[in-house]
Formats: C-alpha cells, structure tokens, sequence
C-alpha cells in the first residue's frame, strides 16, 4: 500500500474519530471519579533517527474504596480491553482489534488490512503500580526500522495514599515508544504530525476521560479473571 493511500486512511479515521467522540461526549453515564488531563496535547517527540515517543495521561481523583476494588490484575487486564474497545467506538467500527493467543492485530475493518500488529501483552503489578506493554511488531503504518519488537505501547496506572477526605488520586499514562511511522518515512514528519499522531493523541485523551465513569469492558483472554481480589502482584 502506497504511502499516500495510509495517509488517506489516516485522515478518514481522523474525521471520524472527531465526529464520533463528539457523540459519546453527548451521552450522559454515571461520573465516579474527577478526570483531569496533565500533559500537554502535543506531548509527541521524534528523534533524530526518526523515532516516536509520545505520552499522554490524566489523573482520576475518586474515593478511595472504589480505587481498591478495581485495583487487582483482572481490572488491570480490563482497563487494556477498554482501551481497545475505546479506538474502535471512535472510529465507528472502523478500526477493530483482533486476538489470537500470541498477538494482537489492530486492523481496518478486516484482518488482510492490519494497520498495527503487536506481541501478546506483557503485565507488571503490585501494590502502587500497573504496566500492561504490548510491543509492536509490524504493520502498514510501522516503517521497517521500528519492526519486530523495538516499540511498544503501554497503560500505566499508579496510585497515591488517600487524603484526609479519603480521595486518592490514580494517574493514567499511556505511553508509545521506539515506534517508527511509515507515514514519517515515506512522506514527511509533517503529514504524520498532522495526521496519525492527530487521531492518537484524541483518542487517547478521550479513552482517559472516558474512564471517570470505571465502565471497564470485559477482557476478551481473560487471563487474571480467576485471580482473587485481594492478589494485586502480577509479573509476566
């Protein structure tokens, strides 16, 4: 696929993304936490070598009890599915994501149009901290410099002590690294500046707003469902 054909795509994706958040906004649920986005819009950085890190996060302030009971494994795993299930509500089914046991494919509508393909995620966690990474291993929008591993996309989650009114405040950061754009490589650094680092940095902050209401979608591995609620140390 030529590069001016991913931009197309890119940039459909982009009007949809904008159109649809505008919806979900517009849809009233349950608040449990305080969302407040603490990086700047544009926290995306490229190196010399053409390299992408890009970190975005927020801070959910909410009472200290409904921190614990989401604060195990299995809810870890359900804040990664969440946002999946997040990207493909925004793009209106656009963009999907697919499973088998060692991968994770993000693709256009159908499995031959994988525009992400990722390793099967690895999970960190204990009292204070969660890390779910997925690493990437290719796909069209990857250039061949950032395949088989380099990057990595990654939810992390901490968690402070709960004040005098017994609110604690969780920060959320989603963070890529080491990624490499096709977009970048073919074309230029400013088509993928005003394109897909667009549609990841929108997305990113709506699936972080989103979560004030803890509507946490079910995993669909499933790999921590049986662990109990009281076990928060996970390494694998």
């Amino acid at each position: 696929m030529s590069g001016w054909a991913i931009v197309a795509i890119v940039a459909a994706a982009l009007v949809v993304a904008r159109a649809a958040l505008a919806l979900l906004r517009a849809v009233r649920h349950p608040v449990v936490a305080r969302a407040r986005i603490v990086t700047e819009a544009e926290h995306t950085e490229i190196d010399e070598r053409g390299a992408v890190r890009s970190v975005q996060a927020a801070e959910l302030t909410l009472p200290v009890e409904r921190l614990d009971e989401i604060w195990s494994p299995m809810h870890l795993e359900r804040i990664a599915r969440t946002y999946w299930r997040f990207l493909s509500r925004c793009t209106l089914g656009l963009i999907r994501v697919a499973y088998t046991p060692a991968e994770r494919f993000v693709v256009l509508l159908t499995r031959p149009f994988v525009l992400l393909r990722f390793r099967a995620p690895e999970y960190e966690m204990d009292e204070r901290r969660g890390v779910v990474r997925w690493r990437i291993e290719r796909g069209l929008l990857v250039a061949k410099a950032g395949r088989d591993g380099n990057g990595y996309l990654q939810v992390d989650v901490r968690r402070s002590e709960p004040d005098a009114d017994g609110l604690a405040v969780m920060r959320v950061e989603v963070e890529v690294a080491s990624f490499y754009p096709m977009i970048a490589s073919r074309l230029s650094r400013f088509v993928y500046t005003h394109t897909q680092s667009q549609i990841h940095v929108i997305v990113t902050h709506g699936f972080l707003r989103s979560l004030a209401r803890l509507d946490l979608a079910e995993s669909r591995v499933g790999r921590f469902a049986r662990v109990g609620p009281n076990r928060t140390a996970v390494r694998r």
